[in-house]
């Protein structure tokens, strides 16, 4: 990476910090997957950390993994995204999912885990090499949680993905979401370029589970960090001024 890139992806990653911060959220970025673990923990009200998260059943450290948590004034968990660095140099994103499916399947969706597979997405032929997967992502409904409105979840994303490309300069990043918030555009708050269905098919053929994968490209991930970094300050103005268009059509 040249020195303007460094450079450029410092400027963005301070900007990203002083809007998140103007919230009132302290980011820490970290590798310690075991304090990662002890910070989800003491999350209440969310379901367990995945496999392919915690050093209890997946190996994870700084060679293959980094986190993202968000603090609020009195130091109470408000965020948490985690990333972990996929080695498929030879295998297909598909093979990696029908191997490792135990990582991936949400616990409790289908009677036998060991005959549940995921399928759909053309994307699971393609995706191969440094492959990044990004999961575990989470605001609160309520609280500082609020500003998912403003664009903090596009702010959040991205300062993964500055991070990420840094660290690893991968071939592929993918997510896997619930076909409820892919309905919603959640591919496009979180700043992905592609999103396919796919569901996880269980031991009756029967569908067990619907997740959508989410994914982009090397290109892809340049060309969204090529992007100036959104102001959260602009995001309200925009907000606002379309407000008031609607008011005034609404009593023309």
């Amino acid at each position: 990476m040249s020195a303007r890139s460094i450079f450029g992806m410092i400027m963005n990653v301070s900007r990203i910090i002083q809007e998140l911060e103007s919230l009132g959220m302290r980011i820490e970025v970290g590798d310690d997957f075991s304090l990662y673990r002890y910070y989800r923990n003491s999350c209440s009200g969310r379901g367990g950390l995945y496999p392919i998260f915690d050093t209890a059943s997946s190996f994870i450290d700084e060679t293959n993994g980094f986190w993202i948590c968000g603090f609020n004034d009195d130091d109470e968990l408000v965020h948490t995204q985690a990333v972990r660095l996929l080695d498929l140099t030879k295998m297909s994103l598909g093979k990696h999912l029908d191997i490792h499916r135990h990582k991936y399947i949400t616990p409790d969706t289908t009677p036998d885990p060991d005959l549940t597979f995921y399928q759909g997405p053309e994307a699971l032929k393609m995706v191969t090499g440094k492959v990044g997967y990004c999961g575990d992502f989470w605001l609160p409904s309520r609280g500082l949680g609020g500003p998912r409105s403003q664009g903090a979840t596009g702010l959040l994303s991205r300062l993964l993905f500055e991070v990420l490309q840094r660290t690893w300069q991968p071939d592929f990043v993918f997510a896997l979401v619930p076909k409820q918030l892919a309905a919603k555009g959640a591919h496009l708050r979180y700043g992905y370029s592609h999103c396919e269905p796919g569901r996880w098919i269980g031991p009756d053929r029967q569908v067990t589970d619907e997740d959508y994968l989410i994914w982009m490209n090397a290109n892809d991930i340049k060309n969204i960090l090529a992007r100036d970094v959104r102001s959260l300050c602009r995001t309200d103005q925009v907000s606002s001024v379309h407000m008031s268009v609607t008011s005034i059509n609404s009593t023309g």
